[in-house]
């Protein structure tokens, strides 16, 4: 096994041990009486047939994925030669060996195998060669591999992104996830996932650089989260989050079996290399689905249908890319929220994959009755205390606030509910003052769009009672 050179797989496509079992079946068919020929020697056991010395690799097909130990038809040729030349007969070139078309293209390991313990031991290998060949198929976007990942329902799909600083992309401005653990899901009937209720989802802004650094070509949108409280943390503990967060949903390391966690990114490549500058652990056996490389697969593929470029009015062209906005527009999907925000687009890009495997997913909406409002860091040890309003506001003793001009509205006890602005909700977090979780009105640092007059207005409306807010 040690000793072996490199060859590209095309001419390696007959599985070795299908050579044997062909010619025991021709010599059964054709009532061959091998066990009284002077070369029965070679078909009385594998072990035995292996002793001719046969070149192999090792490969996968491309329609099972199922690994193989593969041989040229060149060799079956020149064991027949064998055969002539010492025992004087010849034997025919079997008609239903299992041909294998190999997936592989890069070059091979070459190895002899001449006895039963180095065929065993390639035999252990064939696992990991499967595993290789399974992560590369998903990671080009493969659509039956994607779909045969999806359809076992028992893995946990786990959707990134991050946000990041134009001059500086170590520089990072945001974070967010969406993950669906499919296995539970099936495990209690809940199938197909709800987004709403089954996907965990999580939101963290970089505070040393929230509305300090912004982005022009790109800019982002850090405080418009849809989908759940942001956390603003310190850019020192983001490394630790995430990969608490990856270490939660993955199983462990191996070399033959998928990881149960499947990352899942659209144009992913630039989040793996965020991961690993922050030098972040990923397990090796993680597959990693690219949505924007399924998607054109499918479309080069015909799935998709004819699609028109809606800036140009022409036919999309083949090998062309789709933009996260573009694929949820395709999949008559309208972003209920905005894009460039980590966690919105980590909600959208794993909602978008589900969409193209479950199409009668139905869109969720967010809750726009009320913003969701950014959890502070550290944790608060003060016992609770209503926030401080201008004399405006009381409690009286039904547990309403009440204004001296107007009717109150129900206080909800604390462990039911988070606290109001200022103190702790139930985990024990502050939150901000401010509606937005911020001192400074929604349009500063280029965080906003699409806001209206009326909607700044109503900030600093409800910035001015509040004793923090007001100027």
């Amino acid at each position: 096994m040690a000793d072996f050179r490199l060859v590209n797989p095309e001419g390696w496509e007959y599985d070795l041990q299908s050579v044997y079992s062909a010619y025991i079946g021709y010599f059964q068919l054709h009532n061959i009486p091998w066990y009284d020929r002077t070369w029965g020697q070679f078909f009385e056991t594998f072990e035995q047939f292996l002793g001719f010395s046969w070149p192999v690799i090792a490969v996968t097909d491309s329609s099972t994925g199922r690994a193989h130990i593969v041989t040229r038809l060149t060799t079956v040729g020149a064991f027949i030669k064998m055969i002539k030349t010492r025992f004087g007969e010849t034997l025919p070139t079997p008609d239903n060996m299992l041909k294998v078309t190999h997936f592989e293209t890069s070059q091979r390991h070459l190895r002899n195998v001449a006895d039963w313990a180095t065929y065993k031991k390639l035999y252990t290998t064939l696992p990991a060669v499967a595993l290789a060949a399974f992560k590369t198929r998903i990671r080009a976007g493969e659509p039956k591999a994607i779909r045969e990942l999806w359809g076992k329902r028992d893995k946990t799909f786990l959707a990134i992104d991050f946000e990041w600083s134009e001059r500086n992309p170590a520089t990072f401005l945001e974070w967010g996830y969406a993950a669906v653990r499919c296995g539970h899901l099936e495990a209690v009937g809940a199938w197909p996932p709800m987004p709403e209720s089954n996907y965990r989802k999580g939101h963290y802004i970089i505070g040393d650089y929230v509305d300090k650094i912004v982005n022009k070509h790109c800019p982002t949108y850090p405080w418009q989260y849809a989908w759940g409280d942001s956390q603003v943390i310190p850019r020192t503990k983001l490394p630790q989050i995430v990969q608490s967060v990856i270490s939660s949903l993955a199983s462990p390391d191996t070399e033959t079996t998928a990881n149960s966690l499947v990352l899942i990114g659209h144009g992913v490549s630039s989040d793996i290399q965020r991961l690993e500058e922050a030098k972040i652990k990923i397990p090796h056996n993680v597959l990693i689905v690219d949505t924007a490389s399924f998607e054109r697969a499918l479309f080069n593929a015909g799935e998709r249908g004819v699609m028109h470029d809606p800036k140009t009015g022409k036919h999309r062209a083949q090998g062309s890319t789709l933009s996260l906005g573009g694929l949820l527009h395709s999949l008559g999907i309208d972003p209920p929220c905005a894009l460039h925000n980590a966690g919105n687009d980590a909600f959208l890009c794993l909602l978008a994959l589900q969409k193209m495997m479950e199409p009668g997913t139905a869109t969720p909406m967010p809750d726009t009755d009320a913003r969701r409002k950014p959890k502070a860091a550290g944790l608060v040890m003060a016992p609770p205390m209503p926030v401080a309003f201008m004399g405006h506001l009381t409690v009286v003793g039904d547990g309403y606030w009440k204004s001296l001009g107007g009717s109150g509205s129900p206080r909800v006890r604390e462990r039911e509910r988070g606290m109001v602005d200022g103190v702790t909700d139930e985990m024990g977090l502050m939150r901000m003052g401010s509606k937005y979780g911020s001192m400074s009105p929604p349009e500063i640092g280029g965080s906003w769009k699409d806001d209206g007059d009326k909607e700044k207005e109503g900030w600093f409306k409800s910035a001015k009672g509040v004793r923090l807010g007001t100027k």
